[in-house]
């Protein structure tokens, strides 16, 4: 038995859980947050056979898309009289983060 647990943008969630759901593989997803951009994101914790898990993780690698973000910087503090012209800069989002581990006790209460 193993445990994937998958960090996924919010945007590509719910694909993904109906993905892995239509194909038989149960799933729980909770809220997230973290990283550079402090964005909101979803954890999902996927419990497979190990012989599941390269099906796992392909199902969650075609519904998780990396895109292009552009962001403008937090101002700097300046001095009254300067002046900040901010430009936005481009950031690359989504995608998946994606842990394997193994399951030492599985009970299914």
């Amino acid at each position: 038995m193993k445990l994937v647990i998958a960090i996924v943008q919010g945007e590509d969630a719910g694909r993904t859980v109906q993905a892995l759901s239509t194909s038989g593989i149960s799933v729980t997803r909770f809220a997230s947050s973290g990283g550079f951009l402090q964005q909101g994101n979803v954890t999902l914790l996927v419990g497979v056979d190990e012989e599941r898990v390269d099906q796992a993780v392909q199902l969650i690698r075609e519904n998780c898309r990396e895109r292009t973000r552009y962001l403008t910087p937090m101002p700097p503090m300046v001095e009254p009289g300067e002046m900040f012209m901010p430009f936005a800069v481009e950031v690359q989002v989504g995608g998946a983060t994606i842990f394997v581990l193994d399951v030492e006790q599985f009970e299914k209460l």
